[in-house]
């Protein structure tokens, strides 16, 4: 009476707004529009396994996709610990992003293969290093399913760098910090993950109801293009004619050359007998060619002299004295393990291979050509030549 809803009110509005919001998605995509994206979707992700597997040198499967809608509590449902959320955005052919959902765990495994560990590697928080791994291993992983799209789609697809993030799904989430589509129904596409024996869960990808139904269209579109072109190449394609029947012998005007490469008029092709003769077996064939007299000759060669001909002589190299090189003073080298990289702080001393007061290297192109010395020119530092490499 006094306007204001009762908790019971607000609760029973809400529901109905999302029971009509996933009957209009469930218009908007139909059953074979459904089959059409799991296609894509297995295609791409199958790609990826395969350059997942060159990352982590283990053994990759990702079985066959489930796609179906969701909203944002059937993610929360699903997954109870913090996610790691991979936006890949699309930036030529397709117009639009999805999000690949990894769990906290099989980031840190995948992150631990690729800096040369074993798996097992899994304690501790989830800093910086895994989310930077992660993201460049999906930009090699989705790049290579983009390439596998602009296949079946017929088009350039390219994506931007991915962005992963650390959420947890257990506390109230800032819509500003997820992507929009999240807010309302979506679909969802789950894969199953394997790795060897050290990874064995769910991973999902994330599209917005707009964007999955542009690449359907254009998975149509490319079919009805390849049908219409099928049927014109048919309709081109001349009849077959019956064979002419055999005319009477008489005088036939006379006959364009013959092309090169196709027999003359009448004239059996190479292996074949003429008309009413036996065909010609590999020995008889040899002995008619040792009967036929064949001219042989010792080859003559000119021989070589010390004498350089005229017009090559060194004023040549004045042509390509303007052409750039680039120079390379190399003070030393060494070795470093991934983790004793990992390591580095300001601050941290790295021992070369070179003792000090020894000769420097000077490289040109990369190509070792002289030693030198450190000096100062002013306030640069320059060297001084003291052995040129012969």
């Amino acid at each position: 009476m006094d306007g204001v809803m009762s908790q019971e009110e607000i609760s029973a509005l809400l529901n109905s707004s999302a029971e009509g919001s996933a009957v209009s998605n469930e218009e908007l995509l139909s059953d074979n529009e459904k089959d059409a994206i799991g296609e894509i979707a297995n295609i791409s992700m199958g790609t990826a396994a395969t350059t997942l597997f060159s990352l982590v040198n283990r053994k990759v499967e990702i079985s066959t996709p489930v796609v179906s809608f969701a909203n944002w509590s059937d993610i929360c449902e699903a997954y109870e610990k913090p996610c790691v959320f991979i936006r890949i955005g699309y930036t030529v052919g397709l117009d639009g992003s999805n999000i690949l959902v990894l769990k906290e765990h099989d980031v840190k495994v995948i992150t631990d293969l690729m800096m040369g560990g074993d798996g097992t590697n899994t304690d501790g928080e989830l800093g910086e290093l895994h989310l930077s791994a992660i993201s460049e291993a999906m930009n090699q992983m989705m790049g290579s399913a983009a390439t596998s799209m602009s296949s079946m789609l017929n088009k350039v697809i390219d994506i931007s760098p991915p962005q992963a993030d650390l959420i947890d799904l257990q506390e109230t989430i800032d819509e500003s910090v997820i992507d929009e589509f999240l807010a309302g129904e979506f679909v969802k596409i789950r894969f199953r993950l394997e790795i060897g024996d050290l990874i064995d869960s769910d991973i999902m990808q994330l599209y917005p109801v707009p964007f999955a139904k542009e690449m359907c269209e254009s998975v149509t579109k490319n079919m009805e293009e390849d049908t219409n072109a099928t049927a014109g190449n048919k309709e081109s394609d001349p009849k077959p004619q019956p064979a002419p029947q055999a005319a009477p012998q008489q005088t036939a005007p006379q006959q364009a050359a013959p092309q090169m490469g196709q027999p003359m008029m009448g004239a059996p092709m190479m292996g074949q007998p003429m008309m009413g003769q036996p065909m010609m077996g590999a020995q008889d064939m040899s002995q008619m060619y040792a009967q036929q007299p064949v001219n042989v000759q010792p080859a003559q060669f000119q021989a070589f002299s010390g004498n350089v001909p005229m017009g090559y002589g060194p004023e040549n190299i004045d042509l390509i004295m303007d052409v750039p090189l680039e120079v390379t003073v190399e003070l030393g080298r060494t070795s470093k393990s991934i983790k004793e990289i990992l390591d580095f702080t300001p601050g941290t001393i790295i021992e070369l291979n070179r003792i000090a007061g020894e000769p420097i290297d000077v490289l040109v192109n990369g190509k070792y050509v002289a030693k030198g010395e450190v000096v100062i020119i002013e306030e640069s530092y320059g060297i001084r030549i003291t052995e040129i490499i012969k």
